[in-house]
């Protein structure tokens, strides 16, 4: 019953996963609280190593007291602490945000930068930061990498073996249409972390188990 699993393309892969998420997940959305490019750079850069839940309790603080870069800017690091002082790693971030809104001011005329090569240049986001900014607010045809990601792309088949996240980013973009790279994104995450999680996934739950590689081939098509 399994073997034409195991034996399916890659290309077939893809496209289970693609039709199972677009029926049952058409519009995923990040779990960031956000209304603003501006708004989603701050949270971003505050969610590395921490939970979306987390930084949901502190960003709405932070959104009054700097509604603008420029508000920001002016600032200073100690004030930035101590608004995100409950947040992981708050002295790098505070530092990280300062440095962030004053090259925003300087250098783009206070408004958040569209492309990824200029949001990569901002201190505090790395590339998959740059591509989540730049695919929500900006409609870019990118498709971001992160922990969960990288492991779920792995577990199911999308990827093979990828060594770091740019590899994994080079595959899935070269096999998911560039309309839905964005929302793959969030299909992917949302997936690792609520179905396909770190330590136990959830097989038996899962709706795509006939599509994945771990499935099919370490055995836990025994719990379908």
């Amino acid at each position: 019953m399994y073997a034409k699993y195991r034996q399916m393309t890659i290309q077939q892969r893809y496209n289970g996963v693609i039709d199972y998420f677009s029926e049952v997940m058409p519009n995923p959305k990040s779990e960031l609280e956000f209304e603003s490019s501006w708004q989603l750079l701050l949270a971003v850069v505050l969610s590395a190593q921490c939970t979306d839940k987390r930084v949901n309790m502190v960003t709405p603080a932070l959104f009054r007291r700097y509604p603008t870069p420029t508000h920001m800017a002016d600032s200073t690091k100690e004030e930035i602490f101590d608004l995100i002082k409950s947040i992981n790693f708050p002295n790098n971030k505070a530092e990280n945000l300062l440095l962030a809104a004053r090259k925003i001011v300087g250098n783009y005329g206070g408004k958040v930068p569209e492309s990824i090569e200029q949001l990569e240049s901002l201190r505090g986001v790395g590339r998959k930061s740059a591509n989540v900014i730049a695919s929500i607010c900006f409609g870019a045809d990118a498709i971001a990498v992160d922990t969960h990601v990288f492991r779920v792309a792995n577990r199911i088949g999308l990827t093979e073996n990828s060594k770091n996240p740019l590899q994994t980013e080079q595959v899935l973009s070269k096999y998911f249409p560039k309309k839905l790279l964005s929302t793959a994104h969030h299909w992917l995450i949302l997936h690792g972390r609520y179905t396909c999680t770190a330590r136990k996934p959830k097989c038996a739950e899962c709706g795509i188990i006939q599509y994945c590689n771990y499935a099919t081939t370490l055995g836990a098509e025994k719990e379908w």
